[in-house]
């Protein structure tokens, strides 16, 4: 009876657990079907249908004659589907799908059919066969055998992505910049366009086909921007600045060409050295980002202040007491030894002597500082310019209630020690006293377009107040000029071509050893009608070697300024030397006449850099197919054959 009893109360129990379980289970299913079935309906939809984001195609950046700085380009990863292939294509085909493949790829013909036949083995459905094929390729490799039988019957998939490019490759490259750096970052509200979206069905695994849904979103392509950037002169600048640091063994440098009266930045280069060893490559934007102590350039501006206050005039004289003054505990030197003896303030500035400049500074401003630094900010050189481009440099220009001002501060900024500036902030105020005082801030963009529409224009320079009166920037020219003729940049000194500018030379990191240096160049060309400013800054060049300004930094500005009005061939001059030597002057003019009307003849590129090849052709009409990046060794179009508009040629270049 007992045993009866036991086993009918584990029936019970068992009973009543099983109805708890029903109960549970009846309670989940009206959950999910009442409580959460929306939810689950929803998800259950995703599975199925998605919306995709569509990318835009990002506008293109082009220099100031339209050639291109940064352009997308599509990419192809392209992948093999080893289990949807039939056994009796994979055996007909794969064989000679692995010898094409190895014919375009530089690989064995024998690996690739052990990677097919292993992923066959293995089903793999994903099997990389290459990245980052351009256009042309990928047209090609889709026509191989099997792969041109499709994605099902022949496993092909490929993946197509964009690519940002740099046709000029490493020049100028942080300039263009990528991301949120350079002139990509500046106007990248113009390059990017606008995202689409678009439903599309899951078809198989990891296949969407896009279906029709009122709802779909076109993406909005980016807007084409023209910087006021010209290749050429950025290539010049580019191998300039290139040559003398690797000449002087040179930490980095930088140098930026801009246009004096629009203030349109030419050229913009930085180049630092990859650590331990001797190349260089566009690190970091220095002209921009980076603060230094400019030196002896910076003596334009004290002197300016002078002639503005109207406490001295260009012949007011000061001894130079044999090249050494003390002030307080600290002595100022000057480079010459035994100094100059008694000089003008003119006399002083060409050939840079610290220990006049101090004194001028020191024996006008000692009783009230404030009113020489206020000058100083009432010219702006204590504010940033307010750049596009992202990452301007912080100038430092110490005011007398600052707690680090001491007595030596004052006589020490006479002559570019305690301030910094950026290169562009100090290529800006050269820029504004070769405008006769009017200050224009620096452009990096000329016009937005949506292909062939206008959006909109950046034609007229942004001007600010006078940073001086044209009296006084008058006086500053004739002694910038006077610098090149006959005082410390007279190792550049041309008398064919004329230009203005100061030398400077700085102790750098001084506080970590001595034998660091910062060597500058900044002025203008040509010295009476301005049309280019240009700085040059070259960081730590072997003390060894040289390091002066006048003998590290000088030599490329030189080398821009004859680059660009003389070396560089001008159309007109092309044509010029692609007339018959046998023509009679009469019917010399005449027919350069015709030809610089019409841009009918073609020139002798050869030994001439590609990229000013390049410029010069399609400045005639001309499309240009160029092979390698050196100088040009071969044209498909002889010197004097008549051409005409759209005209290919084909360029060979070492």
């Amino acid at each position: 009876m007992t045993t009866d009893r036991s086993i009918l109360r584990r029936f019970y129990i068992i009973a009543a657990l099983l109805a708890l379980v029903f109960m549970g289970m009846g309670y989940k299913l009206f959950d999910i079907q009442i409580v959460e079935g929306q939810k689950y309906k929803d998800i259950a939809q995703q599975t199925v249908f998605r919306n995709f984001n569509i990318e835009p195609n990002r506008g293109n950046l082009y220099d100031t004659n339209m050639n291109l700085l940064a352009t997308s380009v599509p990419k192809y990863d392209i992948r093999f589907d080893a289990v949807t292939v039939s056994e009796a294509n994979f055996q007909k085909y794969a064989s000679a799908l692995a010898s094409e493949l190895s014919k375009m790829l530089k690989g064995s013909k024998d690996d690739y059919l052990r990677k097919f036949k292993r992923a066959r083995v293995i089903k793999n459905r994903y099997v990389l066969i290459v990245r980052q094929l351009d256009y042309s390729d990928y047209i090609k490799i889709r026509e191989f055998p099997l792969f041109n039988l499709g994605p099902y019957k022949g496993g092909f998939i490929a993946e197509q992505s964009t690519v940002r490019e740099n046709p000029l490759g490493k020049i100028g490259e942080r300039t263009v910049g990528f991301g949120n750096v350079g002139l990509e970052g500046a106007f990248d509200e113009y390059l990017k366009g606008k995202q689409g979206h678009r439903l599309k069905q899951k078809i198989a695994k990891g296949q969407w086909k896009p279906i029709s849904d009122v709802n779909e979103v076109e993406p909005e392509d980016g807007y084409d921007v023209v910087s006021t950037i010209d290749v050429n002169i950025q290539d010049v600048a580019h191998h300039a600045l290139l040559a003398q640091l690797e000449k002087f063994e040179a930490d980095h440098g930088s140098v930026v060409v801009m246009e004096t009266k629009t203030g349109e930045i030419k050229a913009i280069s930085n180049l630092g050295r990859i650590k331990n060893s001797t190349k260089y490559y566009e690190k970091l934007n220095y002209a921009v980002y980076e603060p230094h102590e400019p030196g002896s350039i910076f003596k334009l501006m004290s002197m300016a202040v002078a002639l503005e206050d109207r406490v001295i005039d260009t012949s007011t004289v000061f001894d130079t007491e044999k090249g050494v003054v003390q002030f307080f505990d600290r002595k100022v030197y000057d480079s010459k030894r035994g100094g100059y003896g008694k000089i003008s303030a003119a006399k002083a500035f060409e050939v840079s002597s610290n220990t006049a400049f101090a004194k001028m500074i020191y024996a006008n401003y000692k009783d009230n500082p404030e009113r020489f630094v206020n000058r100083l900010y009432n010219m702006g050189l204590n504010e940033k310019i307010g750049l596009r481009i992202k990452g301007e440099g912080q100038p430092t220009i110490p005011h007398p209630e600052d707690s680090n001002w001491y007595g030596t501060t004052l006589p020490w900024m006479s002559f570019g020690y305690g301030v910094s500036l950026t290169s562009l902030q100090i290529l800006t105020f050269y820029n504004a006293i070769a405008n006769d005082g009017v200050k224009i801030k620096p452009k990096f963009i000329k016009e937005v377009r949506d292909k062939n529409t206008l959006v909109e224009s950046y034609v007229e320079p942004i001007l600010e107040e006078s940073i001086c009166s044209k009296e006084t920037a008058k006086k500053l020219q004739a002694m910038m000029k006077k610098v090149v003729e006959k005082g410390t940049g007279s190792t550049i000194y041309n008398p064919n071509f004329s230009m203005a500018g100061k030398t400077g030379t700085c102790q750098t990191e001084y506080w970590i050893e001595s034998g660091r240096y910062v060597s500058s160049f900044v002025g203008y060309f040509p010295a009476d009608a301005p049309t280019y400013s240009c700085v040059v800054v070259i960081h730590k060049p072997n003390p060894k070697l040289g390091y002066y300004g006048s003998t590290v930094a000088a030599p490329v500005f030189e080398k821009i300024a004859q680059k660009i009005f003389i070396d560089t061939p001008l159309k007109d001059e092309m044509l010029r030397e692609a007339i018959p030597s046998n023509y009679a002057s009469s019917t010399y003019e005449k027919y350069f006449e015709t030809s610089r009307k019409y841009k009918t003849i073609m020139p002798d590129l050869t030994g001439y850099p590609a990229m000013d090849a390049v410029s010069i052709l399609e400045n005639l009409g001309l499309q240009v197919n160029l092979i390698g990046q050196g100088k040009v060794i071969k044209q498909s179009i002889k010197k004097g054959t008549k051409i005409s508009n759209n005209q290919r040629i084909n360029l060979i270049s070492s």
